[in-house]
Formats: C-alpha cells, sequence, structure tokens
C-alpha cells in the first residue's frame, strides 16, 4: 500500500531477508509540480499500489541509486513504458540486460528542480563471498524536507521482529541511524565517506527514509550525524 507521509512524498514497503534477517524494503515516491512521479528503489507493485500511482500522477522517472536496488526497476519499467530509468554508471556492467536511460551525475537535469542529489562516495558493504561498493546517489526534497538514503544508513527498531532486533542490539546498531557493522567493518576510504557525509549535511533536513528500517523524523539530522560520527570515529 502507499502511503502518504507529506506533501507530495510517498512511500510502500515489502518483505526483504538480508543474510537471513527481516530488514524488509522500501520505495519512496515524489511528486513534482508538474504531476510527474520520480520512484526511488522500486519495490514489486501490486494492484493497489498501481491504482493508488494513477490517482497521484504518472511515473515518469525510474530510479535505482545504487548497486542492489535494481530488482524491480524492469518490471516497473514495463508498466510504465514512457518513463525513463536512471541508475548509477557501474550498473550497466553488473545487470547489461537493464534498459538505462541516464546515468545519475549525467544528464540528469529533469530531477534538480525539486529533487536535489549526490553520490555519497567510499562506502562499501560486505555480501556473501565479496566485498563491494555500493555506489549510492542520495537524494533531498526540500518542499518536504526530505533525505532519502537506500544503504547509506539503518534504522531497526521494536516494529521488526526480535531476531532482527536482537542482531542489531549485539552489534550496537538498535534504533541507530547509521551504516551497520558490515559496513564499518569493510569500508578503508573514510575520508571519501567523510567528505560525502559533510555534503550531505549542508541539506536541511528534518526527516530520514531509509529502505530498510523504519522512517526517522525526529531529531533526524542529528542523529543521523552522530551514526555518522560512530562510524567515522570523529566529530563531524
Amino acid at each position: 500500500m502507499l502511503r502518504e507521509i507529506d506533501r507530495n512524498i510517498w512511500v510502500a514497503e515489502q518483505p526483504f531477508k538480508y543474510f537471513g534477517l527481516r530488514v524488509d524494503t522500501r520505495m519512496t515516491v515524489i511528486r513534482l509540480k508538474n504531476r510527474e512521479l520520480a520512484v526511488i528503489s522500486p519495490i514489486r507493485v501490486d494492484r493497489q499500489i498501481v491504482e493508488q500511482l494513477s490517482e497521484i500522477g504518472t511515473i515518469e522517472h525510474i530510479i535505482s541509486p545504487n548497486l542492489f536496488h535494481y530488482l524491480f526497476v524492469s518490471d516497473l519499467k514495463a508498466l510504465y513504458p514512457s518513463a525513463k530509468v536512471y541508475a548509477v554508471s557501474g550498473l550497466k556492467i553488473k545487470r547489461p540486460e537493464i534498459s538505462i536511460d541516464r546515468i545519475l551525475g549525467e544528464n540528469s537535469e529533469a530531477l534538480l528542480d525539486e529533487l536535489e542529489y549526490l553520490p555519497f562516495e567510499g562506502l562499501k558493504t560486505l555480501l556473501p563471498g565479496e566485498i563491494s561498493p555500493l555506489s549510492e546517489y542520495v537524494f533531498f526534497h526540500p518542499e518536504s524536507q526530505t533525505l532519502i538514503l537506500t544503504d547509506t544508513a539503518f534504522y531497526f527498531d521494536e516494529t521488526f521482529p526480535l531476531t532482527t532486533q536482537l542482531v542489531f542490539k549485539l552489534t550496537g546498531g538498535y534504533k541507530k541511524l547509521r551504516p551497520s557493522f558490515l559496513e564499518q567493518i569493510v569500508t578503508r576510504e573514510k575520508e571519501k565517506v567523510k567528505e560525502s557525509v559533510q555534503k550531505l549535511l549542508q541539506w536541511e533536513f528534518r526527516r530520514v527514509i531509509v529502505a530498510h528500517g523504519s522512517i526517522v523524523d525526529r531529531n533526524a539530522k542529528q542523529q543521523f550525524k552522530q551514526g555518522y560520527e560512530w562510524f567515522l570515529g570523529e566529530s563531524l
């Protein structure tokens, strides 16, 4: 189900497991002034969501914000063939079968007026059998003062299963807006991460939407800053 969280911004979630843990996943929908919709991190949409989307606008921008949130891009493109697909450059190599219209950071001016974005550099994550860069772009919706993240931070609380809560309590990430211990272990380019965080903190956001975890709308900017101070081991 599509849920409106502020003026011209909606979210929808679906179940998802990672390393056996229930972490769920979330997509964000932004309505631009011309009623075009930008969808960040698409999930599998059902008939109810399609009907809700048709009521609020027309999908014209489908965004895969990093090297991992692409699973339902092609499905959404099939439903909305006129929409443009935006992706990070590395996705062309990783998944050449996905039809990409524009590379984020290159000729994607259509989003600039109402949806700001920047590359989050240096962060890596641990996958089964490999270490991989996230190559993520993060987004800011000025109208609602909302920061939209994918895998650059998480926030797990009591709304998640007890097993998920326990793992994040044991690793110090329970009710903390920050990357997980996996990213902390494998990330070496901390200076690049610091530069990205400092740029991001120039945005005046009061809410953070994450792809995995709960939405943070209380002291969100301060919580994000504290989370990355833990990650970097220094004050920002």
